[in-house]
């Protein structure tokens, strides 16, 4: 089970998370990954964490101010990227060449989707995984796997039936352990959050209990 903490734009201390999650993360023997701002990127990625960029720009080098370059994410030391969050959502043809430009700098890619509708056709542009988030309880106090499980047993479904290589993780609600175990029962390997962890008090309690059922 993959677990990916989104820092957004939250006030915490993108030191204190990825420290907390690389020492839970090798405990466990589960895999986390933090996803902090592009600026904080190299010194996380240093903290030696599994270290994900929250967005990279369908462009290459060149005239593009302004952009998140996939080279420059990797050189900081990100080995993934998200795509298409619901808070940065984009136009399907610069999902896929976003999709492009991270392979082109050996970047895992994610594509985040709003239903199943929308999985199946981003796990049509081939990211290594999709991510089914329904934007009403993005950042609220209950899970999608248990508000919502059919949403998350279509998107498993509706990603296989386009290409079976391509994992699915659910988002939006995620914070406790019961919620990590419901989703990977309902068929996803892996979970995508953020509020649950950038902003409680204790991010390595946190973190401890969404691994305790794994």
């Amino acid at each position: 089970m993959f677990i990916l903490v989104n820092l957004k734009a939250y006030p915490c201390d993108p030191i204190e998370v990825a420290t907390a999650a690389r020492d839970v993360a090798e405990d466990a023997g589960v895999r986390i990954a933090v996803s902090p701002q592009a600026a904080h990127l190299e010194s996380v990625a240093d903290t030696g964490v599994e270290t994900w960029a929250q967005h990279v720009s369908p462009n290459g080098y060149g005239s593009f101010t302004g952009s998140t370059l996939a080279e420059a994410v990797a050189e900081a030391g990100a080995e993934g990227t998200l795509l298409n969050h619901s808070e940065n959502r984009r136009k399907l043809a610069d999902i896929d060449a976003a999709v492009r430009a991270a392979e082109r700098a050996g970047l895992e890619t994610c594509v985040c989707a709003n239903n199943p509708d929308q999985i199946a056709a981003a796990a049509a542009l081939q990211p290594d995984s999709v991510a089914v988030e329904p934007p009403a309880l993005i950042g609220g106090d209950v899970s999608v796997a248990t508000a919502d499980p059919d949403i998350v047993t279509d998107a498993v479904a509706a990603a296989s039936g386009v290409d079976e290589d391509v994992d699915v993780y659910c988002g939006a609600g995620i914070s406790t352990g019961d919620d990590v175990t419901t989703a990977e029962e309902l068929g996803a390997s892996g979970i995508l959050l953020a509020s649950g962890v950038a902003k409680a008090d204790d991010p390595r309690a946190a973190l401890e209990d969404l691994v305790s059922g794994l």
